[in-house]
Parts: C-alpha cells; structure tokens; sequence
C-alpha cells in the first residue's frame, strides 16, 4: 500500500529556498548524506557495543557511486536504518511551531532556515529533482520501506523488498546540476569533506595502470583515513607522523616543513582534539590564511576558522576537530556560543605555552627560529591583550648586530645609557642596515645599541610596546642628528636673527633639488666644529604614521600627504659659521649668487641627501660631474 502525505511543512515554499539561497553552497549535499550514513552505522556499532544488536555486523562501510545513464548519485550504508515510523519522524515530521512566521521571517536568510530546522537531508534538493529513500531497519521484524519526493511537499512512502539493513539514498540529479554525475567531480568532493570520517567511505573500485591505461581492479577505493592522526595519542607519535600528516593536509602546497606542532587533546569542560602546525612565516598576512582545516566528528566543515579562532591564530594550518562547536546544517556558519569563546581561550593558551615551554627549554634555536615566529607573534600581541601579557616574556628584540634579547632584557641593557634628561628610556631603532649603516654607525660610536625593526608588523607593535611599557619611547636613528637624539641636557641654540633666519633658510633652499612630494625644513643647532656641517633628519611622528597608513586604509590620509625632512646646519662649523657672518652683511639675493658661485654650500647638501638616499636621476648625476671637476 502506498502512503501519501505532506511533508510537515505549512508553507510550500521550503524548497525553493534550499535551492536558491542555497546554491552557492550547493555541493555540500553529499557532505550531508554521507555524514548521515556514518552516523546510522555508528549507532548500529554502539548497539552492537552494549549487547542490544546481536546480528552480524559485516562490512560496515558506506559507499557512493555515480550511474550516468539514470542520472544518479546513491549512497548506501549498513548501518542501523529506518522503520516507516522513523521514517515519517525523521523526513517528514520537519516542521516547528509557527513554521509561517518563521519562514517569512529569515526567507532571505536560508542559512537561519537550515539551522533552525535542522535540515542536512533536504539539502539535497539543492542538486536533484527526485530524491528516493529505501530503509530497511537492523530490527528485522519490520519491513523495509521506500520513501519519494520531487521537490514539493507532497512525497510517497510504501512497503519494498530490501536484501540488507541499512539506507540507499538515490538522488535522480536535475538538468542545472549535471557536473554531479561526474565521477572526478564527486571524488573531489568525497577527498574534501569525508576524507576523515571514522568509517570507511567507499567510492568504486581502485585503478592500476596496464597496457597503457588505467583498468579497474578488485580492490574497494576507500577515500577516506578512518583513525587521523589528531585522534591518536601523541605518546605513540614520532615527528615523522606529524610531518607526513602535514602533507596529507597540504599535498599541493610547495611550503617549508612546519617549524613545531602543537597536538590538542580535551575532554572537558568541551571536546576538542586536533594539531596546528607552526608554518615559516616571513611577509604577507593573507597568503597563508584559511589553512586550519575544522571538522565536527572528523567530518569536514570549512576552513575559515575566524569566528573559532583568535584571528591571529588562523596564521597557523592544520586541524580542529570538536562537536561542541555549534553548527548550522550547512556546516558553513558558526553561531555565536560559550563554548567557542572557551575553545578560544583554551587554543591561545596552548599556543603561548608551547612558545614560552620552546623558549625556556631550547632558546638558542628558539632565536634561529625567530624570523619565521614574529610576524606570528607581533600580530598575536597587537590583537589580543590575554596572548600580549604572555607573549612579553618571549618575545625577542634583536639588534643591529643580529644579537637577541627579551624585553625585559633589553631594557636592563640601555636604561644606563640611553635614559634622556627627563627619565624616558631611548630605543633606537633602524628599518634597513644598509640604507641606514651611517646613523647606526655614529649611535654605535656613542655607546648606544640600536635595533632593526624592518618587519612588516613593526611600525604597530613598536607603537604597542610604548603603550605597555613604561616610560620608553622608540625613535628612528636617523629621526634627528645624533647628538641631540638622546638629550641628556640643555642644549644651547645658536643666536640668529629673524632676518638671519630667513635669509639663510631661502638661500639653503635654493641649494636643494626639486623632489616630488618632499618638503624641507631648514634648522640651525650647535653640534661642535668637528661635527658635519649639514646633516638631514626625518620627524619621527611623521615618518611613523605614513609607514602605518601603507598598511591601514582608514590612515591613508598620511600617505597622501609630503614627506617631510629636517635639513640641519651646525652652527659652530667653520663654513656655516662664515654663511651665518654673511647673511648679516649680504642682502638675500647677492648671498644666493655667491653661494651659487661656490658650490661648496652645494656639495654639502648634496652629500647630505646622499646618505639620506634622496639624491637621485638628474641631482644625483650632477653631484657626481661636480665632485670629479672639484678634484
């Protein structure tokens, strides 16, 4: 006898919502009934387990296959399977209260739809236009049964014959959705979402090459790895199972081996088992996103892990892998929940563990490693404060000599020598050894360290670290001439005029090359004889926050506004001193027209641009015919 009905829902249009709100996500339609298989064949095992099933188990695996000619998908398990009144709860009975004002509600938010009602199953009509179910329940005394849909509520269900317990899903596949019925296409998709799942997944048979082409064999193709390496006990693991896991994860990354793994293993107050992997990070934040692979029950569910994970953890690759992460049906959104701000904190715990266990026990390669580990964990300190207040006792600062110290460390270091006269703690610092070596070299004559922060995070996480550390302020080498970059004392300004002042600033001025978006200032301080007569300097504040605004959009301001340098002239050398005379006696004009004259006013600043790097194209061509003339 064939039994009609309605599926309980009091509207009609529930599928058309899966498939259009849905279509974008459409593929995990078989994520959904394969996940299902394995859940009904672990119940039977746990039945079997507890003494409540007696027959015989057999082969417990779940298999796909692909029938071109009907235009079909089937999966079929052995596992506990369906009685008609299961059946009709299961399938039929989806409805809630207010089902209307529910559906007319989220109608446009069909993620809220699937969660709500729990649908994996009926996203399979996102794919087909008839979707059958054949069931027969382990309880042999009752009758197998075929269920039937075509996207509408209405289905049908009868009494069938069935050889064996267990559910065949049969999707007869539309016309939109025909990449479905190719082989490769569910392969790929069996590879992406059930490559762990804790039954075997079978999908046709294995192939061999002979006589110059791939033949079929007797073997089962099984797709997945039913005991991952995240479910074992790290105690029975070698590294050499860690490094082999990360290349089943990533078989098409050409990426450095990780430089450490971390094994997650907890069982309460939630679950959660999985190994995140410590990738060589050097630049680029986006490029090695989205690496962390989250499973629920070994069942794939996506790889943006953002709303799981502190943002700067989702950095690192590998596998989480809890069923107290809440999911929607599709498996795609999380929800917002206790336990997952729980699993947050617990992860960032572990990972600052992990670094501060390597730096006690191995620090000396915990240095080496240093390069790939910071940007990790700059990034990790500037986003989050619970990972900041840990990562301080470990996180390393290293000098222009390539020698390493904490920042604890380093402060003992300089308070006695680079302390200013108002008790601010100096850390110099430079950006590039190279383009920079003449500042580093005249603070290291000085008795002063400097530091090279040319990471990409720097410019942030010295801003940070002068927020959190008391009293100390980082400044540029090269952000002011040396003598007055770490004021000890009162320094006394050369005495110059108004009309001395102008009339020295244009006449200097006119000395400079034209630079597109670059301004100068012209300032005169006593720096002794010996010292260069003129010297160029760049604002720290200034140069700080067009640096910031390279990398952050709502700053670009800064970026859009003139570099700005300081053009310094010591006052007490003999040169300057005999400009300064003259600007006393000559009008502004005539005092251009002998500077101009004697290029010696010229050259300096020349060479002053020079190690700052500004001289370039035609100025730069011009200095170097002058310098040959003048010897």
């Amino acid at each position: 006898m064939v039994q009609k009905g309605q599926i309980g829902v009091t509207t009609d249009n529930i599928f058309p919502i899966i498939k259009k709100f849905l279509y974008s996500d459409h593929e995990i339609f078989l994520r959904e009934i394969v996940s299902n298989a394995v859940d009904a064949t672990q119940k039977l095992k746990t039945l079997a387990d507890v003494g409540e099933f007696k027959g015989e188990l057999g082969d417990l695996s779940v298999r796909v296959s692909v029938d071109k000619k009907k235009k079909t998908v089937t999966v079929s398990d052995r596992g506990i399977g369906m009685t008609a009144e299961e059946l009709d709860q299961y399938i039929n009975q989806i409805a809630l209260s207010s089902a209307n004002d529910f559906l007319d509600k989220y109608k446009d938010n069909s993620n809220a739809i699937i969660g709500h009602f729990g649908l994996g199953f009926y996203s399979t009509f996102m794919v087909a236009k008839k979707v059958e179910i054949v069931t027969q329940s382990h309880n042999q005394d009752a009758p197998a049964v075929k269920w039937s849909c075509d996207g509408t509520p209405e289905y049908t269900m009868e009494e069938v014959k069935k050889e064996d317990r267990g559910t065949d899903i049969i999707l007869h596949i539309d016309e939109e959705n025909k990449e479905f019925l190719e082989k490769e296409k569910i392969e790929s998709l069996l590879k992406k979402y059930c490559k762990f799942l804790p039954i075997p997944v079978v999908f046709g048979k294995k192939q061999e090459w002979k006589d110059g082409k791939n033949v079929e064999t007797e073997e089962d193709n099984v797709v997945n790895e039913v005991n991952p390496l995240w479910k074992q006990k790290p105690t029975e693991l070698k590294d050499e199972d860690y490094l082999q896991f990360y290349r089943t994860l990533y078989p098409m990354s050409f990426t450095d081996e990780p430089l450490f793994w971390i094994h997650l293993n907890v069982d309460y107050p939630f679950n959660l088992t999985g190994i995140l992997y410590f990738p060589k990070i050097k630049s680029n934040l986006d490029l090695q996103r989205n690496k962390i692979q989250l499973y629920s029950n070994q069942v794939y569910v996506t790889d943006s892990v953002e709303g799981i994970v502190p943002e700067f953890l989702t950095l690192l690759h590998g596998v989480i892998d809890s069923p107290d992460i809440p999911l929607n049906v599709s498996r795609s959104y999380l929800q917002s929940d206790q336990n997952v701000k729980k699993i947050s904190n617990h992860i960032t715990k572990k990972v600052a563990d992990k670094l501060e266990e390597l730096f006690k026990k191995e620090r000396p390669q915990f240095e080496e490693k240093w390069e790939s580990l910071k940007l990790f964990i700059e990034y990790g300190m500037l986003s989050e404060e619970k990972f900041y207040d840990r990562a301080a006792k470990f996180a390393l600062l290293k000098n222009s000599e390539q020698q390493s110290y904490t920042l604890e460390e380093y402060r003992e270091l300089t308070k006695g020598s680079q302390t200013d006269k108002n008790g601010e703690l100096i850390w110099l610092y430079a950006s590039d050894r190279q383009e920079q070596y003449a500042p580093i070299e005249a603070a290291r004559e000085k008795g002063y360290d400097v530091l090279l922060m040319d990471g990409q995070l720097d410019i942030h996480w010295m801003g940070l670290l002068e927020q959190k550390q008391e009293k100390t302020r980082f400044v540029r080498v090269d952000s002011d001439i040396i003598e007055h970059i770490i004021e000890k004392d009162e320094k006394s300004a050369p005495e110059l005029n108004d009309k001395q002042k102008e009339t020295l600033t244009e006449v200097v001025k006119s000395q400079l090359p034209v630079i597109e978006k670059t301004e100068f200032n012209v300032d005169f301080k006593a720096l002794g004889e010996s010292s260069k007569p003129v010297q160029i300097t760049q604002n720290e504040f200034s140069r700080r926050m067009k640096e910031m605004a390279a990398m952050q959009q709502q700053m670009a301001f800064y970026g859009e506004m003139p570099d700005s340098y300081q053009l310094v002239l010591n006052a007490d050398h003999p040169y300057i001193k005999e400009l300064i005379a003259q600007s006393e006696e000559k009008e502004k004009e005539e005092l251009k027209r002998t500077v101009t004259a004697d290029t010696k006013l010229k050259q300096m600043v020349d060479l002053a641009l020079l190690a700052g790097g500004l001289l370039k194209g035609e100025a730069l061509n011009s200095f170097v015919k002058r310098s040959f003339e003048m010897i």
